[in-house]
């Protein structure tokens, strides 16, 4: 007998609202963005974050432009409370950038927070304390007045805490957490009870957080209860409106785009939707929405695979190919009908005019993409065929993106030829295609030192007679030669992809490295191959490299 029974759910029910106003306006500005990545999207991860990964994670959010950052919960985690003591005891924060914490309704874990903040220039402390009925019935059997008053006790903490620290200007949050399965007018009557304690005024507002904790209904149903909240609430022009939604219906943008259609002023979420469950509403989605409709999205997402790989390399989640502007494949088209299309539109565009180009919503190149066309050999199973060959006859395990990548050349090769590629003739081909040491440049000796928790690394490049000595810092050997040579080249180069393997399981195999770079904004792949997995990634760097050389001679000549 199958358990899989809708009749156990009850319908949302919808809110009275016949006068409704948020489906007339539009979204002209930008809302204030709060990133919660080291704070929510962290405490979703299988492995949390490393302090070296949420370091990075914070100065990649700081270059996107993030002016609020969530950066913990320093009274529950003993990580969280040094990662906020090492940003403010060594001055990493900007000054035009505020840090937020979040603590419950709780004294001991409200003075911890205060411990935790001191010294800040500027902090938002964000408390909060569940209101939802199934909470309150289920979890804390508190009637309202309860709740009520674990929030007004909380918030009372909040300010006499604040006020003992007043080198720090402090901005207060509150949220009634599960907001969506709370009662609207009890919603209205805790926030109303807790800013009574702040008495917020419009030139020193409070944030009031109307979490989607768990997304229960349609967006719809959300943007109704956001408008009907901001007509009763208390103090309404001394108050922040923010929404923090979450993805279990799959419509976190959606509910968040229509919440601020509704009236919020802020908007908190994560970098491609990480967070509990099924993840945090995705400030890269949403603000690109924006950026498509000629709106400022205030935040710099021009550089998308360097986003990217920070992402995957602090989070160690995958980001799926067809995610919305970010995605390996957004920009590919493999139907020809489509292919065509693009070709025809980007023939006939005029830079002056407004973006018009059929399947492609943005301009790949305003996020550091191009337009990579995928020519099929015949089929899908033509790229599998390629890969296959080059596996069983030379023990190479191509990663499907240079799959995708090789493919091409193989593809310009055989037409050329107008004959059969054979398996040695297909791995000449890929020899010249990738190999570092067939191009302008050619690595000599190197040298890897570690000083201060940073790789340094000197090396000689070798173009024909000539000699070029380099330097270069980073995490890893391979950000090292990376740094290394962009200082060399004045390029800007972002590792994209990086795989690796042994050719045997003998102790003095030879390791294949296959390496991805966007280079000023275009993708270029190289191969290494050494018993030295150094030299390997290092031979794989230069083969891109060589690559884009030859392109920039050939666009010259």
């Amino acid at each position: 007998m199958s358990n899989f029974d809708h009749h156990k759910y009850q319908p949302f029910q919808p809110i009275p609202l016949p006068a409704r106003r948020w489906p007339d306006r539009v979204i002209d500005k930008a809302p204030h963005w709060c990133s919660v990545d080291l704070r929510d999207g962290n405490q979703a991860l299988i492995e949390p974050m490393t302090t070296r990964q949420k370091s990075r994670l914070w100065d990649q959010l700081v270059k996107i432009g993030f002016k609020e950052i969530e950066v913990g919960f320093p009274s529950a985690s003993g990580h969280d409370y040094e990662f906020v003591r090492d940003l403010i005891e060594n001055d990493r924060i900007p000054g035009d950038v505020t840090i937020q914490v979040l603590t419950q309704a709780r004294p001991d874990l409200i003075e911890k927070t205060f411990k935790a903040l001191k010294g800040a220039r500027r902090a938002i402390v964000h408390v909060y304390n569940s209101t939802s009925t199934v909470q309150r019935e289920q979890v804390f059997d508190l009637d309202q007045e309860g709740i009520i008053e674990i929030a007004v006790k909380g918030a009372e903490l909040v300010r006499d805490c604040a006020a003992k620290q007043p080198e720090t200007e402090w901005v207060f949050e509150y949220s009634p957490e599960s907001f969506t399965g709370t009662e609207l007018d009890f919603a209205v009557a805790v926030c109303d009870a807790v800013t009574a304690v702040w008495q917020p005024t419009p030139q020193h507002p409070v944030i009031i957080n109307l979490p989607a904790t768990v997304e229960v209904s349609t967006p719809n149903v959300y943007a109704d209860q956001i408008e009907w909240f901001c007509d009763r609430v208390a103090r309404r022009d001394s108050l922040l409106i923010s929404l923090h939604t979450h993805n279990d219906r799959g419509c976190a943008v959606a509910a968040a785009e229509l919440g601020v259609m509704a009236g919020a002023d802020r908007v908190e979420g994560t970098l491609m939707g990480n967070g509990e469950r099924t993840g945090n509403m995705d400030i890269v989605t949403m603000a690109m929405n924006l950026y498509s409709q000629g709106v400022d999205p205030r935040l710099n997402l021009g550089q998308m695979d360097e986003i990217i790989q920070t992402v995957k390399e602090c989070t160690n989640l995958p980001v799926h190919p067809r995610h919305p502007y970010a995605g390996e494949l957004v920009f590919t088209a493999f139907s020809g009908s489509h292919q065509d299309a693009i070709k025809k539109c980007l023939a006939k565009r005029e830079q002056s005019r407004p973006w018009e180009v059929a399947y492609l919503p943005i301009d790949p190149a305003d996020i550091g993409r191009s337009y990579q066309e995928v020519i099929r050999i015949n089929s899908q199973s033509g790229k599998g065929g390629i890969a296959y060959v080059l596996e069983r006859d030379f023990g190479l395990q191509l990663p499907r993106w240079l799959q995708i990548d090789f493919s091409q050349a193989v593809q310009a090769y055989a037409e050329q030829q107008e004959a059969e590629v054979g398996s040695q003739e297909l791995y000449q081909l890929f020899q010249q295609t990738y190999s570092g040491q067939a191009g302008r440049w050619r690595l000599g000796k190197y040298q890897v030192t570690r000083e201060a928790g940073a790789d340094q690394l000197q090396a000689e490049l070798l173009q024909g007679t000539a000699s070029h000595t380099l330097a270069g810092a980073g995490n890893g050997v391979v950000a090292s030669f990376v740094d290394a040579m962009e200082r060399f080249t004045g390029k800007q180069i972002v590792l994209v992809e990086y795989s690796e393997h042994a050719l045997s399981h003998s102790a003095d195999a030879e390791a294949v490295c296959y390496i991805q770079l966007n280079i000023n904004g275009d993708r270029y792949c190289g191969v290494g191959r050494s018993h030295d997995i150094i030299q390997a990634s290092l031979d794989g760097i230069l083969g891109a490299i060589n690559k884009q050389a030859v392109n920039d001679q050939d666009a010259a000549a």
